[in-house]
């Protein structure tokens, strides 16, 4: 495998863009909007600068890595000769259905495609193409070029071909490929999200303010940063997306929304990205200062 396409080129998709190209992978980065490009090209560069000044890379690294991302607004253009395609658009099922369609249509036959939908099924993603066998969910985590983890989707047809051959491409990236099942949340977010939630419930029950309970979570279960900062940072509204797949998908009460977040998110309250969820980032955009720490 050569040539990479991302579809999307938000957090996650800029991320994992950078990922590929920083080893050496031709990597076409594809939006709709080519505004959403130029910024996802500037976090990029911004990403390696931070990399530079700690001596993780040198400059030439970074104009290297920089060369080998192209940007297309053009999704049949950015995908014709692709070996892979991570589809990285936003958690919503009906616009990943629809992508998968055109790629089905753009792609050759001997493309391998990828969703890092952190909780939506690759059955049903698969199911709306002629290669069942050939998607695959590939579940990074943010920011994408520092966490280590890959969530490894396999769906009901998915072939043991195409997940080792991920598998394998994970290895090269200096990623830690998990196996797992196709069932809503994967593992990642079936143990994640509804701790998150809980810490929202806390909150709505007035047992603890916000600072409090994320202090709780960090000094008394070591945790880097607390669920509620968390929140904000993964974005508010993400985390009402998940948990709706999650309690569609099992019909078990646990995985209900807080209405607190339902409201939150409601109101334009989605943390980090759109300047205020449980704390303020007007300022100081604190949930992204300390995942920069890692970098």
């Amino acid at each position: 495998m050569k040539n990479i396409a991302v579809i999307g080129a938000g957090t996650m998709g800029n991320g994992i863009a950078h990922t590929f190209a920083q080893k050496g992978y031709k990597v076409n980065l594809i939006d709709i909007s080519q505004a959403s490009l130029d910024r996802g090209l500037d976090t990029v560069a911004k990403n390696l600068d931070r990399m530079v000044a700690k001596e993780k890379i040198t400059e030439a690294g970074k104009a290297e890595t920089l060369q080998n991302i192209s940007t297309f607004t053009d999704m049949k253009a950015g995908v014709e000769k692709a070996d892979l395609v991570v589809e990285a658009a936003t958690e919503n099922l009906d616009l990943k259905l629809k992508i998968f369609r055109s790629l089905e249509e753009f792609c050759p036959a001997e493309t391998i495609l990828a969703s890092n939908t952190s909780s939506i099924s690759i059955t049903q993603i698969a199911a709306v193409t002629s290669r069942p066998e050939m998607v695959i969910g590939m579940h990074f985590m943010n920011p994408v070029p520092i966490m280590k983890l890959v969530e490894i989707i396999k769906g009901y047809s998915t072939s043991d071909k195409t997940y080792k051959t991920v598998e394998e491409l994970s290895k090269k990236l200096d990623k830690v490929p998990v196996e797992v099942n196709d069932y809503p949340g994967f593992v990642a977010n079936r143990i994640l999200m509804p701790m998150i939630n809980e810490a929202i419930e806390t909150l709505y029950n007035g047992v603890a303010g916000v600072k409090e309970i994320d202090t709780v979570m960090m000094l008394g279960m070591a945790h880097p940063m607390g669920p509620l900062a968390l929140a904000d940072f993964i974005g508010l509204d993400v985390c009402l997306s998940i948990l709706n797949v999650m309690y569609d998908g099992f019909k078990n009460p646990k995985y209900a929304p807080c209405p607190l977040l339902v409201n939150m998110v409601m109101a334009g309250k989605k943390g980090a990205k759109s300047g205020k969820g449980f704390y303020d980032y007007s300022e100081n955009r604190k949930a992204e200062v300390v995942a920069k720490m890692f970098i």
